[in-house]
């Protein structure tokens, strides 16, 4: 049996392009699940932070939450709150922003609408260049297509794509759904993963319950 280390940045050999994401980040408004992977192919993968969340101001106090065993492709983006010009004006023009040139009240944070944080479950993959906006929730074994973009919540176990995100069909029917919510086996210790490995990607769903 092996037991993969998570704490490794790079999990391949010779491959510099694909990292276990939580050891590239270390701003503690963004958390990374054990064993979840970033690609990136085009830019240096260990930037994640920098490239790919973006619009995260301290200012708002929004987190990034993203589950254990996830797939992130390369260029996905997550677009946090201060990217949300606030609507509730009648203009969308950030004056906040520059309270001092225009004399109001120092509130930076009234030049956008926050609409919470960002949630990625478990086991979910999201495709190249996927954008995911805030305030959405992606349910635990979702796949996000490439480039969609994502303005609303996602179920667990459904994959969706386009522009905005559309549900194009669930993974599993729903009694197999709700088995694998209930068994989370990315909450299992490892060796009991490394176990029940060949059942897992052989889709014995039985050898998983009676585990």
């Amino acid at each position: 049996m092996t037991i993969p280390d998570s704490a490794k940045l790079y999990p391949r050999s010779g491959d510099r392009q694909t990292i276990y994401l939580q050891n590239a980040v270390q701003n503690p408004m963004i958390e990374i699940g054990a064993f979840t992977i970033y690609n990136d192919f085009a830019r240096d993968p260990t930037e994640f932070q920098r490239n790919n969340v973006l619009y995260h101001y301290p200012v708002n106090g929004d987190r990034l939450k993203i589950g254990k065993f996830c797939s992130i492709a390369c260029g996905a983006k997550f677009l946090m709150n201060s990217a949300n010009h606030a609507m509730g004006s009648l203009s969308s023009y950030v004056f906040p922003i520059f309270w001092e040139d225009w004399g109001l009240e120092k509130r930076p944070a009234d030049a956008w609408d926050n609409r919470g944080d960002i949630v990625v479950g478990n086991d979910v993959w999201i495709g190249y260049e996927a954008v995911i906006l805030s305030g959405v929730t992606i349910g635990d074994g979702a796949v996000i297509g490439a480039r969609a973009v994502v303005t609303k919540d996602v179920a667990p176990y459904s994959i969706v794509g386009g522009v905005p995100a559309k549900e194009i069909r669930k993974r599993f029917d729903p009694e197999t759904v709700d088995a694998l919510l209930l068994l989370r086996w990315w909450d299992w210790p490892l060796e009991k993963i490394a176990d029940h490995l060949q059942d897992i990607q052989s889709g014995n769903l039985n050898a998983l319950l009676n585990g």
